[in-house]
């Protein structure tokens, strides 16, 4: 074949990575008494701090925040909006809440539900107690805004892993820890690394839709906060991991094991 005729046969298109994150977070519903949501803003509005997040990371729509402080506001909301996400923060040890999450979560069940609620020994104690069957992920809150953008972040991974992975091979690194208090404080300074690096690697691009498309091409991380959970998203993406970041002591088998890294290490290894 002469070089005119592969020329002709060059097929000039976009490449796969603009199908990539495709399931985005636009719209957040956050359910929670006007005190808490005042103490959220207390060093600013949530929507401008989620929003210089993602200007000084050079990320693209970031997501509105409606708040609501009953259920039966929450349900008129949801009946009348689309939300990719809702985070609640319990204003007291009742079951209540956790009633509602799940009355939601029947009518609703593709809504991810996050509880924010700030770290203590007995709000630990009453989540471990309470029945959560509901709730997707529980965050310790501790001031920082960089752990709204993470809980975005951990949402939009978690929705596009399996599509992004099957369709263009996007590496995945996986975070294993059961400690609310621990990951809550990881997973902002691993997205931030993460963002800031895939950042710099855009910078390379030709052009700014390309350094968009390689921005939407940045790895993967997933939470396991099991032994299990952690062997199923290995199993399953195993081809394409990157690392994996893991305590030692860990669930395993319903209970705290503390060996459960070395385990998981090992099986791994395997």
């Amino acid at each position: 074949m002469n070089p005119v005729d592969s020329l002709k046969k060059l097929d000039f298109k976009d490449t796969s990575f603009a199908n990539l994150m495709v399931k985005r977070i636009f719209n957040i519903l956050l359910i929670s008494s006007k005190y808490d949501f005042f103490m959220l803003e207390d060093d600013g509005r949530v929507d401008e701090q989620i929003f210089n997040e993602y200007i000084s990371l050079n990320l693209r729509y970031p997501p509105r925040f409606t708040q609501v402080s009953t259920k039966k506001e929450a349900m008129q909301q949801l009946k009348q909006n689309n939300f990719e996400l809702i985070i609640y923060m319990p204003s007291d040890k009742s079951n209540e809440h956790f009633e509602t999450a799940k009355q939601i979560k029947h009518k609703w069940p593709n809504i991810p539900i996050v509880v924010l609620t700030p770290f203590s020994r007995e709000v630990s104690q009453y989540l471990a107690d309470a029945d959560t069957s509901a709730i997707d992920y529980v965050f310790s809150w501790l001031g920082n805004s960089d752990l709204l953008l993470a809980i975005v972040k951990l949402m939009e991974d978690k929705m596009n892993v399996e599509e992004d992975v099957n369709s263009v091979g996007v590496q995945v690194i996986m975070l294993v820890e059961d400690s609310v208090r621990f990951y809550s404080s990881i997973l902002p300074d691993i997205y931030k690394y993460v963002l800031e690096q895939s950042r710099n690697f855009a910078t390379e691009a030709l052009n700014g839709h390309q350094r968009t498309l390689r921005m939407r091409g940045r790895l993967k991380i997933l939470l396991a906060r099991s032994y299990e959970e952690a062997m199923e998203i290995h199993d399953k993406y195993k081809d394409y991991m990157l690392g994996i970041i893991s305590d030692v002591s860990f669930i395993k088998e319903g209970k705290k094991n503390q060996s459960a890294g070395f385990i998981l290490c090992n099986e791994i290894r395997k």
